[in-house]
């Protein structure tokens, strides 16, 4: 009779506190589920992607100024490659980094 009162009163016991923790999380996610709370949230994921948006499009004209630097400057025979003007064991250092010769690019202001 004893281990029956004893396992009862454990599952009581259990059962209030699964439902007090149950109570508390529906109401965390009643307020973020209201209304205002989803207007909220919505408004400040579009801020962070419009955010995105901007930082990419910003990075994309970015690149695309140094590329066409790039290219008008092979046009108009302004570049010139350090392989040409590196012996094949000379070593090439770009912000103390070791790289190889044929990757640095060399442009001269006109």
């Amino acid at each position: 009779m004893m281990k029956r009162v004893t396992w009862f009163v454990g599952g009581v016991a259990a059962g209030a506190t699964g439902a007090n923790y149950a109570k508390k999380k529906v109401k965390q996610k009643a307020a973020q589920i209201s209304p205002a709370g989803v207007a909220r949230s919505a408004a400040t994921r579009v801020r962070d992607t419009a955010a995105h948006v901007v930082d990419a499009v910003r990075d994309g004209r970015s690149a695309m100024r140094q590329h066409e630097d790039e290219l008008k400057a092979r046009r108009d025979g302004r570049i010139t490659s350090l392989d040409q003007h590196v012996a094949p064991n000379d070593q090439v250092f770009v912000d103390g980094v070791p790289v190889e010769s044929g990757r640095v690019i060399v442009m001269r202001q006109k």
